[in-house]
């Protein structure tokens, strides 16, 4: 069963993963996946199939990078901010209302960092749901106006608020987006594998909750993690720290 301490209290700290860096690839040395056969009946003439032994679980830039938003400011900026989230948690939100908007202002305005977010559904399947109506309405180019209105209207976890029904409300409530394009976008969950791929993402990492932060910094830097809704004085000291590495 997944935790979710990040909801429970506010993470301290910021980590440096130790990680070798060589062209942006990122390789974990602690990270195992198990990869079990398929069950098979045994015969007279078979054996059961040993287990495989364990796999480590390659960390690449793509793990940070890849079945993600799209990039919430300049594509040249020097340094990447890359959110783990789940648009019912309850620290994400605290983020979204208390940081993020500073964080904008300073860093992302002035063409210094770029943003990213990536989806770890650890609450309930609205967690989920919500995903998709982002990465819908992200076909429009409208991600970061959906991403901005689910945690406008955020009342708690599991409580029905980004039900399928609410969900369709905030997507009429964006200007300019085709409701029923996205609607129909929905109904197929065309983003479904991406939506899966950023939980495997977000898994490798060893994540255990939400939100949990990546500052990506000039190539050959190691990324450095910061879990919960940390102040923006945290943010603002590691990406100046990135940013005089340049």
């Amino acid at each position: 069963m997944l935790l979710h301490p990040f909801s429970l209290a506010i993470g301290a700290g910021v980590t440096a993963l130790a990680i070798t860096v060589s062209f942006l690839v990122f390789v974990s040395d602690s990270q195992e996946l198990v990869i079990e056969p398929a069950p098979v009946i045994p015969t007279d003439a078979q054996l059961p199939l040993p287990t495989a032994e364990p796999q480590r679980q390659a960390i690449t830039s793509d793990t940070f990078l890849a079945n993600a938003s799209p990039v919430l400011g300049s594509p040249d900026a020097a340094i990447t901010l890359v959110e783990f989230g789940d648009y019912q948690c309850h620290y994400c939100n605290v983020f979204f209302h208390s940081t993020e908007d500073q964080i904008i202002a300073k860093y992302v305005d002035t063409g210094k960092v770029k943003m990213i977010f990536k989806d770890y559904n650890i609450i309930g399947p609205d967690s989920i749901s919500a995903s998709h109506g982002a990465h819908c309405a992200s076909d429009q180019d409208l991600f970061w106006e959906y991403h901005d209105i689910l945690y406008s209207n955020w009342t708690g976890e599991n409580n029905g608020w980004a039900s399928s029904d609410n969900l369709v409300i905030y997507a009429q409530e964006i200007d300019g987006l085709d409701i029923d394009r996205w609607s129909a976008c929905m109904e197929e969950g065309k983003h479904s594998q991406k939506i899966l791929a950023s939980n495997r993402d977000a898994k490798t990492l060893e994540l255990t909750g939400t939100p949990a932060f990546f500052v990506l910094g000039p190539a050959g830097t190691p990324p450095l993690q910061l879990f919960g809704a940390q102040p923006f004085e945290t943010f603002e000291r590691v990406i100046d720290e990135r940013l005089d590495e340049k």
